[in-house]
């Protein structure tokens, strides 16, 4: 008679058919049977220094394979990741939260155990308000219906679900269930045909229709159908900065970024004045319409999320948004010429001026990375310029740019570049952050010398919170000065360059792409109101409305 898994091995089983291969995090009393379990799994565990990188990583990890698992111990553990959590919600990425916990027997006559803060359900509680889905396996003749139920809430909703895992029920055998094999529920026939057939009459009738496409189409794996759409009608693409990388940049139909007063005037006035703007799992957020500087008509407008859909003022319920992505390829959608539309810039960079020692700009910064970029490079940005520069930078390859564009959670960037590594071998991070974010998890870099990972690490050194500079000045921007590129002596891993000047950069990069042994860590000395072409298109343009 065939033994039933217990607990802990069905979790393993069900992420490993999910897709999953690594597992981030720190051990903690409450979860070292279950660590256990994952050490002799097919599953690879990975430490990170702390909870709050491991939640980042496990964070990029599920926007770069489609689901990620970060395992942590209780509370102490666990509501350090409440911010990576909160990140993943808010851009719809899948993690999966694994908190071990006190046993079930051990929270008899509610005793005070270390770590507990209230009640025993207090984490949970916690976590209720930041996932799409939670449960505590506290009884094996549902454990395993509900680890199937918050997985596949985590594929259906593409956001995090929680899992507590009480440590004396890890080992314990479950009890086999009917197993749901679609996370893809149906939409409403009705629905779903009339919503066509409005979108077919209204973009067949449009003169200059144009697609902007976001994050969402990340997250639900729709960048095939959306590349079919644009080749199929010629309509133009646009992405937001959240959903930069949707599809490949040299395409010929392809746009540039739509932020607003932030992006290219060029691409704003061509999205702004199409009569119908083809929202695809477009998020309305300050920073993908350049801080609400962007102009889009609803009444010109299709908008298709996973959440809703409407056409013009018209809201269609229960149309799930891979269906009527799917649908738009089946209606009689006329070709129409490509015509003259803008173009991302291509940087031809001129030779560093050796000669002169100028001072390395922001602006120059950004054109001689440009040219860095490879087809096996992922770039991955912190929040600040390190995230308005990159804006710029030309993604020629789909899925390849990472960054919190919504959330903008600080610290974001390297334990991320783990995350997006290990879930793709074959890609090499180019990570910007800016010297106030590395503060706060750039000793990660310890972690991706353990494991073997190589990621280029550009430090905009502008000494202190750069962006906040320019709202509002004060010594609170300050930070202390690290001696950044010394950090490989205490890791005895990695490369440390000082840039100051363009022919010190031009020198780096070269010396970084010949060194994939480890880690280079390049510290990029700037002016501290230096700004990007980004940062300072928007500036100019607030200004006007003042």
């Amino acid at each position: 008679m065939k033994t039933s898994p217990s607990i802990g091995d069905y979790l393993i089983q069900r992420l490993y058919a999910h897709g999953v291969r690594h597992v981030f995090g720190i051990p903690g009393d409450y979860v070292l049977g279950f660590y256990d379990q994952l050490a002799r799994s097919k599953l690879r565990l990975i430490n990170t220094c702390d909870e709050q990188g491991a939640g980042f990583a496990a964070d990029a990890y599920a926007r770069v394979r489609g689901l990620g698992a970060v395992c942590v111990t209780y509370c102490v553990g666990g509501l350090k990741l409440t911010n990576t959590t909160a990140e993943a919600f808010a851009e719809k990425s899948p993690v999966v939260v694994i908190s071990g916990a006190p046993g079930m027997k051990e929270r008899e006559k509610n005793p005070l155990l270390h770590h507990k803060v209230r009640e025993f359900d207090t984490q949970k509680k916690v976590f209720e308000q930041l996932t799409i889905a939670s449960t505590v396996l506290s009884d094996p003749q549902t454990a395993f219906q509900e680890i199937d139920r918050v997985l596949h809430a985590a594929l259906r909703f593409k956001r995090p679900v929680y899992i507590e895992l009480p440590r004396d029920l890890v080992a314990v055998p479950g009890i086999p269930h009917h197993k749901t094999a679609d996370i893809h529920e149906r939409s409403d026939a009705k629905s779903l045909r009339e919503a066509l057939a409005e979108a077919e009459r209204m973009i067949n009738a449009a003169r200059r229709p144009v697609i902007l496409a976001d994050v969402e189409v990340h997250r639900f794996g729709l960048q095939d159908q959306l590349l079919k759409l644009a080749r199929k009608t010629n309509i133009p693409v646009a992405a937001t900065v959240l959903g930069k990388s949707v599809i490949g940049e040299d395409h010929p139909f392809y746009l540039g970024i739509y932020e607003g007063a932030m992006g290219r005037e060029d691409v704003r006035h061509y999205v702004e004045s199409s009569d119908c703007v083809i929202l695809l799992g477009a998020f309305m957020t300050d920073i993908n319409l350049g801080i609400y500087t962007a102009r889009l008509d609803p009444a010109r407008s299709i908008y298709a999320t996973s959440e809703r859909l409407s056409i013009r003022y018209h809201s269609y319920e229960e149309v799930r948004f891979k269906d009527f992505v799917g649908g738009l390829l089946r209606v009689r959608l006329r070709k129409r010429k490509l015509g003259q539309i803008p173009r991302p810039p291509q940087i031809i960079l001129q030779p560093a001026r050796r000669s002169l020692p100028k001072a390395l700009t922001v602006k120059r910064l950004f054109e001689r990375l440009n040219a860095f970029l490879s087809d096996s490079t992922v770039v991955v940005a912190d929040v600040g310029d390190a995230l308005f520069g990159a804006a710029d930078l030309f993604i020629r390859e789909r899925t390849e740019f990472i960054s919190p564009a919504y959330y903008t959670s600080m610290g974001f960037a390297v334990p991320a570049s783990i995350g997006a590594q290990l879930a793709n071998r074959k890609l090499r991070p180019l990570v910007l952050v800016g010297d106030g974010a590395f503060q706060m998890t750039g000793m990660e870099l310890a972690t991706v010398a353990r494991y073997g990972l190589n990621p280029v690490v550009v430090l905009l050194n502008n000494r202190g919170y750069g962006t906040e500079r320019h709202m509002q000045d004060g010594p609170y921007n300050d930070v202390w000065p690290w001696q950044y590129h010394r950090l490989p002596e205490i890791l005895g891993a990695g490369r440390g360059f000082v840039v100051e000047t363009e022919a010190e950069l031009d020198r780096a990069l070269v010396e970084a792409e010949r060194w994939t042994k480890s880690f280079c860590l390049l510290e990029v000395r700037l002016a501290p109101l230096d700004r990007s072409p980004a940062l300072d298109r928007l500036a100019t343009r607030l200004a006007r409305r003042i």
